[in-house]
């Protein structure tokens, strides 16, 4: 590896890392995110108090740490190629969540098609906030196919494009946002103040994300057209600023009409319907939108990869003029 500039050590490692999600997914013990949201839940409890500032301080200094070990991380690592490479493929490795997401959704697809309502019910959880117990077929195989649509921008674009622009500090910081809006930035009594500056970090830092992944899914669609007609025409009608695009363009590449009523337990939220005029998921999408996930989070990687080592290069460039206007 001797001779690797940061860039192209980056992106060896990222698809290393890429590589190693799909073949072992996430760990069920020892994750490294589950070791964030541990220490992450302890010092909520130390610093909860239902201000927006409070909550504003526990995110800075959640994301702040993650970032800081990062790059220290990285520039201890900065002189040796092989040591960059691991670190952005431990890294990679770590905040990806595309073949787990995936598989639960495939679980819970198996359990529809064997006509095992209780078993999809069961499983819903572990893919989806929503109250499952009073589902039918067709409202899980919808939940599971905007989930994996919505989780495809958080688990793997969203990711990528910060690693993108910011190498492995980018990556990791990014991982900590989405995990703290997980944990503090729903809306609840509890976190309506304290979750705000998580929850809206969290969109802020989805943006890009959001709409590469909506792009890439017109690219992978095997309905182009209707991908990019849904998504720019229903895309914005989503209360989410990000979410929206993802499942908007999925539901027009799939064919299939998402959106409408969902409840999350007591709260109910009557959503905007996306590609209206398209017939309702069925029990089959859920195979064709992990099929369609993977197509898109392998673009990606390539576009993250390429563009991490352009924006390198850039950099490099403009230091050497600014060098060169010195002498």
């Amino acid at each position: 590896m001797r001779g690797l500039t940061r860039g192209a050590a980056f992106a060896l490692g990222a698809v290393a890392g890429h590589l190693a999600d799909a073949r072992f997914a996430d760990p069920r013990r020892g994750h490294p995110v589950a070791a964030f949201g541990t220490a992450a839940g302890r010092l909520e409890r130390l610093l909860w108090r239902d201000r927006r500032a409070a909550g504003a301080a526990y995110t800075a200094l959640c994301v702040g740490t993650v970032a800081a070990g990062a790059v220290l991380a990285d520039r201890t690592l900065g002189r040796s190629p092989a040591g960059r490479t691991a670190l952005a493929a431990a890294a990679t490795w770590t905040v990806l969540g595309g073949t787990s997401l995936t598989r639960e959704a495939r679980t819970i697809g198996r359990s529809l098609s064997a006509g095992d309502l209780t078993a999809a019910r069961e499983r819903l959880p572990h893919l989806c906030g929503r109250d499952p117990s009073a589902l039918d077929e067709q409202q899980i195989a919808r939940a599971v196919v905007e989930s994996v649509a919505e989780n495809t921008a958080d688990a793997v674009v969203n990711a990528l494009v910060w690693g993108a622009l910011a190498g492995t500090p980018g990556l990791l910081a990014f991982r900590a946002v989405n995990t703290l809006d997980a944990m503090v930035g729903h809306r609840s009594p509890r976190y309506a103040r304290f979750g705000w500056a998580s929850a809206r970090l969290d969109d802020l830092a989805g943006w890009p994300g959001a709409r590469l992944t909506a792009l890439l899914t017109v690219c992978a669609a095997p309905h182009r057209a209707g991908a990019w007609r849904v998504w720019h025409r229903d895309g914005a009608a989503h209360p989410s600023p990000n979410a929206g695009r993802a499942e908007a363009a999925f539901a027009g590449a799939l064919g299939v009409r998402l959106g409408g009523t969902l409840a999350y337990g007591a709260r109910v939220e009557h959503r905007p319907v996306l590609g209206g005029e398209l017939p309702p998921v069925e029990v089959a999408d859920i195979e064709r939108a992990c099929r369609l996930s993977r197509r898109v989070g392998l673009l990606a990687l390539g576009v993250t990869a390429a563009g991490h080592a352009l924006l390198r290069g850039a950099g490099r460039g403009l230091t050497r003029q600014r060098k060169g206007g010195r002498n």
